[in-house]
């Protein structure tokens, strides 16, 4: 099986998952505020055009999709410090599987004081 050169981070474990998954979530979050300029902008066109964009958010898909959103947020802010920190402390590249461990860590713990109460709004327990 071959190995990575020395001295390299992304060998295909944790360190090469949270990359990806930092540039996937990184695009997600750039098409939503494309999307997101796009039909804000809308109201100074039509606002009854807005109005109906608008309306169509409000479903439980849309709400999953919120769900979504917050989740790549939230990973993508935590792994962002961490990258800073591989990046810029002289200790980063050592404690660097550690620190991702513990953005996931972060990452749960937030999500699961964020998605009971946004899931009870989404599926009308939260009214």
């Amino acid at each position: 099986m071959p190995t990575a050169p020395a001295g390299t981070l992304y060998r295909g474990r944790e360190g090469m998952w949270s990359w990806v998954a930092h540039r996937v979530t990184g695009v997600l979050i750039f098409f939503f505020l494309l999307v997101h300029v796009l039909d804000t902008a809308l109201v100074r066109v039509s606002p009854e055009a807005y109005n109906a964009v608008i309306g169509t958010y409000q479903t439980p898909i849309m709400g999953l999709g919120e769900a979504g959103l917050v989740a790549a947020i939230v990973f993508h802010a935590f792994n962002g410090i961490r990258v800073i920190l591989v990046d810029f402390w002289a200790k980063g590249p050592k404690y660097q599987r550690t620190m991702l461990w513990v953005v996931v860590g972060l990452f749960f713990v937030t999500m699961a004081g964020f998605l009971p109460r946004h899931l009870m709004n989404v599926f009308g327990g939260g009214h």
